[in-house]
């Protein structure tokens, strides 16, 4: 059996220690994101690659324990590839904590962004409501100048008639005169004598 040197054990352990540590500073840069939703997914598929590399490092590990020809160097290889197996069960816990709350995050984002455009919408229905409003009010100051010009047009329209049936009688009586002076002079003239 072929067994591995210390040099490639030790390796393996600091590739270990390397991607746990990289894997806590993606989690944390997940806790401190405040988006957008595109550097969320970014990161979280860095934590997904980041175990998948820990875990084929892990089983790397485990494979070197099971080559060793020293019984204690064998157990005590394999201790560390379980205590590091746990390790990583802890964090895949968190991992999953931390895509629950990315995906929490992303639904977050995504109501704030239907109230965002609510918010929008209502001010526009604000805005026209306001215009509406100004329309009315000047509709109804037009037709109060309208219904003061038509009042006006009628007293006016009832003075012209009056005025009408005053001139009308006034020159009617004005032709009885005439006729009346004219059949006094014709009769003075062609019937001096009556």
């Amino acid at each position: 059996m072929a067994s591995f040197s210390d040099v490639d054990i030790r390796i393996c352990g600091q590739e270990i220690i390397k991607y746990d540590l990289e894997i806590k500073a993606l989690i944390q840069d997940i806790r401190e994101c405040s988006g957008p939703q595109s550097v969320l997914m970014d990161l979280n598929a860095s934590v997904k690659e980041k175990f998948a590399q820990l875990r084929q490092r892990i089983q790397n590990m485990e494979q070197m324990g099971k080559e060793q020809d020293r019984e204690t160097d064998k157990r005590e290889i394999l201790n560390d590839v379980e205590g590091h197996r746990k390790q990583m069960l802890r964090k895949s816990t968190k991992e999953n904590l931390v895509q629950t709350s990315s995906d929490i995050t992303e639904s977050l984002m995504s109501i704030s962004r239907m109230m965002a455009q609510q918010v929008k919408q209502s001010e526009e229905t604000i805005g026209t409501l306001a215009a509406s409003s100004r329309t009315v009010l000047e509709t109804n100051e037009e037709f109060k100048s309208m219904n003061g010009t038509i009042h006006l047009g009628r007293k006016l329209i009832l003075k012209y008639n009056r005025r009408e049936l005053t001139d009308k009688l006034l020159i009617f009586l004005a032709l009885a005169l005439f006729l009346a002076t004219v059949l006094y002079i014709l009769k003075k003239r062609l019937l001096p004598s009556i």
